[in-house]
């Protein structure tokens, strides 16, 4: 293609700069006459006289009515322009859009210019579109132009194009190409021009970021050679890398090094040393050398305990990090939003939101700005400990705080929406993204798609689908995935072989985990025959495959065809992966089938590759579930030979086993040996020791022996009230119903009504399993008029009755305890509740 000449600049300028341009044809002046034209040319502004603009003229059948640009012209044309760098710049940016091929010349005219304003942006921009242009597209290589640079260097002066050295270098770093950069570093010392220390910290500072730290180090020892001293911050970036690498003495030997050249450490140099010490996970000792410093009156800015601070959160230690920060605030240093960024991801990556939310209301009440990044991270956190509505709920708060919002937080919500069903307000969500001008992405659709599955809605999910692919976006390999997987498990089979002929087309190939997508979904639709079909019909099949059949079988509460499944594949040398294991061994146990379980276990054991805590929480809860207590304390004295600490909840699991076999001696035994290890019991653990104690000390005693035993059971539980009291846990509503039924099984109906006033003096409400226990005491006395009392309360404070209350009302009714039974069954209740039992609801 052709082009015109300059358009901008007033007749004198283009009238003088035209010999330059090569006309081809008469007829193409007749588009310059306007600016040719003595009226008005010298009317205008300065700015517009400055406006470069290419006129690109449109083919005609005439190929000469055009004009060609040559590149001694625009070189003299910029060298004109040399007072003007915003007009040159965009002469040279229209001429290259137009398609002109700058050559070496043309762009050593432009670099030039850009020096001498000190344009060191648009400078650092040139050179990186040189350096991304693909082959073929420029004329010149770019170390032709580094060697033009060089000799026009010589020429004029060190003063010319010191800059564009530094900006070749500094693009090359950008761009990530190391190697390029460093060489040009060198080049430019053999042609005397010799980089800034600038762009050598620059360049040192990013091969750290990017691993390369000997090759950093390296160039801080040829600094000389390259006519350079280091300054403070050199300094500071060689104390960084030293760090990196572990070479702490080396790190501390260049604060000497600093000290023989007169170089003063400052705040940078200190907070690069106590970076490294924490990146090598020695933040303890990152502290220790902070607080000697601070002592010493070394200049300890708020990097260095950020840094700090970002050390103890990635070792996960939580605690001392929020020592930190509060060791900060102590010393007059102000907090910023990157520290409690930190320690908000940190506890929502362990998955206290609890702390999480503190830590972030704080910083809010200290009048530091929250941002998208910490909500995410507090909303992702919600969804992954299954508290999608709380998610929501906390999203629409920030919202209306006015706090930008940006898609990744929006696309949290939708998700959290997705999985309670809300699929409605997830669209209405998505619209509303859009109208803020944020762009939905395949991520975003494909949440959308995988709610629509999850809950039934498989046409509308197909239709988001298409809606994706017609607004431009290409589906990925995850969004396939989904859809296959939903489309599975309505039985679409048909839909399914069409979406993976489609998926092909679009190049991409389905993976193991399309195929298991779709064998787990037909399984979780009840198309476990199809399952079994498709899985056989694969050509060549992976562990993964094996174990999402493996998958399918549990989902189904098929586990028993699982379990053979593992065998077949264990006897053939092939263990899957643990957590199909784990979800095997929670099925099996669900189904009751524990022997299976635990010859599953005893297969895990003699793999390389041990159970996880969780499989033996699984496994101990089944048996302690069986009353298998043998087997069970044989399981967690396993676990614990492991180096596996048991939690409270495992701990509280194995005592409610022996409760409720009635062996309180070994109870009591477990919960010594609880305390011993430091592990602090909840009011659950309480409850059901209290539980377990008061049903043996309730029971009717035969002889002076069983009644001494009572009584040391009494007090055993009288204890452990004592303990509840002294560590300030409150007995909630399931701990004293849990005690109330004890007594009430055991007749002892004083106690149990003693406990139930109690209970709502110390504010608890009494739920239906409540009423139930105390109703049943009265029913088992045969006092049925304080039953139907009872009832009557019950519904007045608006408690719903369940089946289990209806039940308990219709046996005591049935086992004659009713003195006046008409007054029982003309009551409004206990007709509802009779109706109810009769139909069976």
């Amino acid at each position: 293609m052709l082009f015109s000449t300059i358009r901008s600049v007033s007749r004198k300028k283009l009238s003088k700069n035209l010999q330059f341009i090569r006309l081809k044809s008469v007829p193409s002046l007749a588009h310059f006459t306007p600016y040719f034209s003595d009226s008005g040319s010298e009317d205008l502004s300065p700015s517009s006289r400055n406006d470069v603009i290419v006129t690109n003229y449109s083919n005609s059948s005439d190929d000469n009515s055009s004009l060609e640009v040559n590149s001694s012209g625009v070189v003299q044309v910029l060298k004109n322009m040399q007072n003007e760098p915003i007009s040159a710049l965009s002469l040279f940016n229209q001429l290259t859009r137009k398609g002109f091929k700058h050559d070496v010349s043309s762009y050593l005219a432009i670099i030039k210019i850009l020096c001498y304003w000190g344009m060191e942006r648009k400078l650092d921009s040139l050179f990186v579109e040189v350096i991304n242009v693909k082959n073929g597209h420029l004329c010149f290589e770019v170390p032709e132009l580094l060697e033009a640079m060089a000799e026009e260097f010589k020429a004029d002066g060190p003063s010319s194009l010191l800059r564009a050295f530094d900006g070749l270098i500094k693009s090359y770093v950008t761009l990530g190409m190391f190697d390029e950069a460093i060489d040009t570093l060198f080049e430019t010392k053999r042609h005397g021009a010799g980089p800034c220390l600038l762009s050598c910290n620059f360049l040192m500072n990013r091969l750290i970021a990017h691993g390369k730290v000997d090759t950093a180090v390296a160039i801080y020892k040829q600094l000389r050679t390259l006519g350079l001293s280091p300054n403070v911050y050199t300094y500071g970036i060689v104390i960084k890398a030293y760090c990196r690498k572990g070479c702490l003495e080396e790190a501390a030997q260049v604060f000497l090094e600093m000290e023989e050249a007169g170089v003063v450490p400052n705040a940078f140099s200190y907070a690069a040393y106590l970076e490294g010490l924490c990146m090598q996970g020695r933040s303890d000792l990152g502290f220790e050398v902070l607080q000697a410093w601070r002592a010493k009156n070394v200049p300890i800015d708020a990097y260095a305990y950020t840094a700090v601070i970002q050390g103890f959160v990635s070792e996960k230690n939580l605690k001392k990090a929020e020592i930190v920060l509060f060791d900060m605030e102590e010393h007059g240093l102000v907090p910023e939003e990157a520290n409690y960024r930190s320690l908000v991801q940190g506890y929502c990556d362990s998955g206290d939101i609890i702390k999480a939310l503190t830590i972030h209301n704080e910083m809010e009440a200290k009048g530091i700005r929250t941002n998208c990044l910490i909500l995410t991270s507090i909303l992702q956190c919600l969804c992954l400990k299954g508290m999608h509505s709380e998610a929501v709920e906390q999203f629409r708060n920030f919202k209306k705080l006015g706090i930008f919002l940006d898609e990744v937080t929006y696309n949290v919500a939708i998700d959290a929406l997705c999985k309670i069903g809300k699929l409605d307000e997830a669209l209405r969500l998505f619209d509303e993204m859009q109208c803020k001008k944020l762009i939905p992405d395949v991520v975003h659709y494909t949440t959308l798609i995988s709610g629509h599955c999850r809950h039934g809605k498989i046409f509308d999910a197909i239709n988001l689908f298409d809606e994706m692919n017609a607004n431009g976006l290409k589906a990925d390999v995850i969004t396939y995935n989904v859809l296959a997987g939903g489309l599975s498990r309505y039985g679409l089979l048909d839909e399914v072989f069409f979406l993976l002929d489609t998926m092909k087309l679009q190049g991409l190939t389905p993976s193991a985990v399309t195929h298991n997508m779709i064998i787990e979904g037909l399984c979780l639709g009840g198309k476990v025959k199809e399952a079994e079909k498709y899985f056989s019909n694969l050509e060549e099949k992976t562990i993964e495959n094996y174990a999402s059949m493996v998958n399918g079988y549990c989902e189904s509460s098929n586990a028993i065809e699982g379990y053979k499944l593992f065998l077949r594949l264990f006897n053939q040398g092939i263990i899957i992966n643990r957590s199909s294991c784990l979800k095997l061994l929670s099925s099996l146990c669900l189904e009751g089938e524990n022997d299976r379980a635990i010859k599953l276990f005893e297969i895990m054991l003699s793999s390389g590759d041990g159970p996880s805590k969780t499989m033996y929480g699984k496994l101990i809860a089944a048996l302690c579930r069986a009353g298998d207590m043998k087997k069970a304390q044989w399981a967690f004295d396993h676990m614990v030979g492991r180096g596996l600490c048991p939690d409270v909840i495992m701990y509280t699991i194995m005592l409610n086993g022996y409760c409720q076999v009635n062996c309180l001696r070994e109870a009591l035994s477990l919960f010594s040996d609880m305390k011993e290890r430091g592990i602090t019991p909840d009011i659950i653990t309480y409850t059901v020791l209290l539980d377990g104690h008061c049903k043996i000390s309730s029971k009717k005693t035969r002889s002076e022996d069983d009644a001494e035993k009572n009584m040391k059971v009494k007090q055993v539980a009288s204890a452990f009230w004592s303990e509840m009291n002294e560590m300030e846990l409150k007995p909630d509503v399931i701990c004293y119903t849990a005690l109330i039924d004890s007594q009430c099984k055991s007749d002892n109906l004083e106690d149990a009504i003693f406990l139930f006033n109690e209970m709502i003096q110390q504010g608890l409400l009494p739920d239906t399993v409540t009423y139930t226990a105390l109703l049943s005491g009265y029913c088992r006395q045969g006092d049925m008029e304080k039953a139907l009392t009872l009832v009557n309360e019950m519904s007045s404070k608006g408690i719903q009755p369940d089946s289990r209350t209806m039940s308990t009302l219709h046996h005591g009714i049935n086992g004659g305890g009713l003195q006046s039974p008409e007054k029982f069954t003309s009551s409004v209740y206990y007709r509802a509740f009779d109706t109810s039992l009769a139909s069976g609801t």
